[in-house]
């Protein structure tokens, strides 16, 4: 990334005219405005602000606000210009992210395609003959033409997954509620979320993590015993059986990326996929299209020769729909999420590909509904069933492959996800706190389980204060007992982990005697908390602590 902002803005407005594809805008800031909002940033961060994202280009989904300009939802007779923007992009901004424009979109954030726009059918990046994907399809291919380097999109049925997949870079869709939806005109509002395209796993994490927090009366905040990360060897659903509808060349490429899973260190468990596809079909296929009427009926309606016959096809007829229709999917769907789920048990996500196939913009031309259905067959269940996801590439082209997770395991599908597209690892968002481990709870340790299976993170080595003693206990399995002393002491090696804070209590009710947890003092002066020791154990137990580690004395010590 250039090492400015006013860098960046130049490169962006240069890479805009090299590509020249216009149809991914539907408002463009000019580039004096931006040049001297970047000037503003470049001034603030060498004046010391903190701005992580100083040197970031942003685009938004224009169905998302940004204060002064135009939020259109790709229909030109709805258009209104917010005063404030949506807290999502605020947020962003105040990171020192400067947003290049509103990007173009499937009308009212309905479809997959990325044509149903009256600015433009949105071409691939890859291949202006293929779809972009939509309905977040200009923010992708915005992201993938390296014009900026991150974009807001929205996903109810699946527009932050394929629109990433289609142009090889990453969409996260967060856990419903994380990041508010205040500032976003609705599809479906008690199934929308922001969502976020990026180049890498860990660029499109970092921006999640700055736009969570309160905002909207759905917000949700992280529960305390939210995963911090995959265990060491994750556990992850496959289907047991042939997709439906997947062409026969990206079913090849999937079994591919399974292979390559494997062989990066996740066991692959077939599991019937069944109930996850039927109620994907629920979304467009049932009464809750009900809550897209409630949304925009009534403008569609109203005028008609201002929408998009496909988006218009959908959204009106849902006027008709009664209240026992709702109900009766509503139950449905509680039957479905109860198999899902159970399909579930014991392992920690679900690998689908993103899409079943790529069209062209002719074929989506020629049979509109037909087409976008079949684009939503492995993404529309995601939010109805309350999942989270993580659409990566897979080093097969435009075939990409989503990682699909419970509620709040956001981590976890983050990490899973790494082992197909490598990224560097980020602080985790959720609440988490610290525990040094120094013995039988290192990684690798006969304990080390008790941290993973809890969705702890390892932060990495540390080393104690020159005031503690370690003694070799005489416990099954054995472990040391570390004992804090005025003098004599010796620096001990341990490991930092973070830990969903229900974690730890049951680390603490769970706690077998001699242990203790304590706070530890380090030798950067942080004092978190640890495994110690009652010092009445130690008595007869062999002083160990000039090996300065547990692994040091493990492989010294004679069998």
């Amino acid at each position: 990334m250039p090492t400015s902002t006013v860098a960046r803005v130049r490169q962006a407005y240069a890479r805009i005219a090299e590509t020249d594809r216009p149809e991914v805008w539907i408002t463009l800031r000019p580039e004096a405005d931006v040049h001297a909002e970047a000037v503003r940033i470049d001034a603030r961060t060498a004046d010391g602000a903190d701005l992580p994202l100083a040197g970031t280009l942003l685009a938004v989904k224009d169905n998302i606000d940004v204060a002064g300009l135009p939020t259109t939802a790709a229909c030109p007779a709805y258009a209104y210009t917010p005063d404030v923007s949506a807290p999502a992009v605020a947020r962003l901004q105040a990171a020192g992210a400067v947003v290049l424009g509103k990007t173009n979109m499937d009308q009212f954030a309905t479809g997959l395609v990325g044509t149903r726009s009256p600015y433009g059918a949105v071409r691939c990046a890859h291949d202006p003959a293929l779809v972009s994907g939509g309905s977040s399809s200009g923010s992708a291919v915005a992201v993938a033409l390296g014009i900026v380097d991150l974009a807001l999109g929205t996903d109810t049925a699946g527009s932050g997954r394929v629109p990433a997949a289609f142009q090889g870079i990453v969409g996260i869709k967060p856990t419903i509620g994380l990041i508010p939806n205040v500032g976003v005109v609705p599809a479906v509002r008690s199934l929308d979320c922001v969502t976020v395209f990026a180049r890498t796993v860990a660029e499109a994490q970092e921006a999640v993590h700055l736009m969570v927090g309160p905002g909207c009366p759905r917000s949700r905040g992280w529960p305390a015993d939210a995963p911090l990360a995959a265990p060491p060897v994750p556990r992850v659903a496959v289907p047991d059986a042939p997709l439906p509808g997947l062409t026969p060349a990206w079913a090849d490429a999937f079994a591919r990326t399974l292979d390559r899973l494997s062989d990066a260190g996740a066991v692959l468990v077939p599991v019937d996929v069944s109930p996850f596809l039927e109620a994907a079909e629920l979304l467009y296929g049932g009464a809750f299209t009900a809550e897209r009427y409630a949304a925009v009926g009534a403008f569609i309606d109203a005028h008609p020769l201002d929408t998009d016959p496909s988006v218009r096809a959908i959204i009106s007829p849902a006027s008709g729909l009664r209240a026992h229709a709702l109900a009766r999917d509503v139950e449905r769907l509680d039957h479905l999420r109860a198999r899902a789920l159970a399909a579930l048990t014991g392992l920690d996500a679900l690998l689908l590909p993103t899409a079943p196939e790529h069209p062209t913009i002719a074929e989506v031309a020629a049979d509109p509904l037909a087409v976008n259905t079949r684009l939503g067959r492995y993404t529309n269940f995601v939010n109805l069933l309350d999942l989270c996801a993580l659409a990566v590439p897979s080093g097969e082209g435009a075939f990409g492959v989503t990682v699909i997770a419970r509620a709040f395991a956001d981590h976890v599908a983050a990490d899973i996800a790494r082992l197909l597209a490598p990224s560097p690892q980020i602080p985790p968002a959720a609440p988490a706190l610290p525990l040094v481990v120094v013995g039988a709870h290192l990684s690798g340790g006969p304990l080390n389980h008790q941290l993973t299976e809890h969705g702890a993170r390892l932060v990495g080595p540390v080393h104690t204060a020159p005031h503690y003693r370690m003694y070799a206990l005489p416990t099954d399995p054995p472990k040391p007992g570390l004992v804090r002393v005025e003098a004599g002491g010796h620096s001990i090696e341990g490991e930092l982990w973070l830990l969903p804070p229900a974690a730890l209590g049951h680390f603490l009710a769970a706690l077998p005697s001699p242990m203790t947890l304590g706070r530890l003092l380090l030798t950067d002066g942080t004092t978190p908390t640890g495994f110690l020791c009652e010092p009445h154990a130690t008595t007869t137990a062999p002083d160990i602590s000039p090996t300065g580690s547990w692994r040091t004395h493990l492989t010294t010590t004679t069998p």
